[in-house]
């Protein structure tokens, strides 16, 4: 399981680094519209957090007053998380992966970023988390644009590589993160509109609503190409 569920984060300077970030710079937009998202589209309180990381995910569902479960691979991720958060709930995932929570029948599967960082696997995992659902549930994925390893943001540098510009769906990509004191290039899996359609539809999910928030001129930030191109693309699946 370990394997299928690779994370480019299993290393403890980087978690421990990555554990700072609240909502910096281009994430904000990554979270700006979750609340009126999830409020559009989910009734119920059950929620996962899958690829919890250290928790941020996890800590940001449970303000909006949700019964919020994380999960990782990284055992030096979900150890912080807990240390943040002592009274949450956060599961290594390893060994039966996600099926001990077969039956919770969870309103909400919520992943942010964490499809960037896997190359296979990509509909197994999915109707993993299709099956975790309740008749209503859905899943709210947030993932990367393409364009994101192509520019510059006000998180996010991507100019030492190239090699980026001509990367086809499903090849690694490099970015480096400007917000955190390891500035180490992360290593992703960029994955396009039409890669992702193709698998939602082969995990028996239907695609809901596709959004890509773009930055405004009123944010708390100063924006760099967030205003024109947008970094994140918010997927919503029943």
């Amino acid at each position: 399981m370990a394997k299928e569920f690779s994370n480019v984060y299993d290393d403890n300077r980087r978690a421990e680094s990555y554990a700072k970030l609240e909502f910096p710079g281009t994430y904000y937009l990554a979270y700006r519209d979750l609340p009126q998202i999830i409020s559009r589209h989910i009734t119920g309180r059950k929620a996962l957090d899958f690829g919890c990381g250290t928790g941020r995910s996890t800590r940001f569902l449970k303000k909006l007053g949700f019964d919020a479960v994380g999960v990782d691979i990284a055992a030096d991720m979900i150890r912080i998380a807990q240390e943040f958060d002592p009274k949450g709930t956060y599961y290594l995932i390893e060994g039966a992966g996600l099926g001990r929570f077969k039956g919770y029948g969870f309103d909400l599967a919520l992943s942010v970023f964490t499809f960037d960082n896997i190359a296979e696997n990509k509909v197994a995992l999915f109707k993993q988390l299709r099956d975790l659902l309740n008749d209503d549930g859905k899943i709210i994925s947030v993932v990367s644009s393409p364009d994101i390893y192509k520019n510059e943001w006000a998180s996010f540098t991507t100019k030492d590589f190239p090699e980026n510009l001509t990367a086809r769906s499903g090849d690694k990509v490099r970015i480096i993160m400007t917000d955190v004191e390891d500035r180490r290039p992360v290593e992703d899996i960029v994955w396009s509109d039409d890669a992702y359609r193709e698998v939602y539809k082969q995990a028996g999910l239907e695609l809901v609503e596709t959004y890509k928030p773009l930055g405004n001129d009123d944010d708390p930030v100063v924006w760099v190409n967030e205003t024109k191109i947008a970094p994140w693309v918010i997927y919503v699946l029943k």
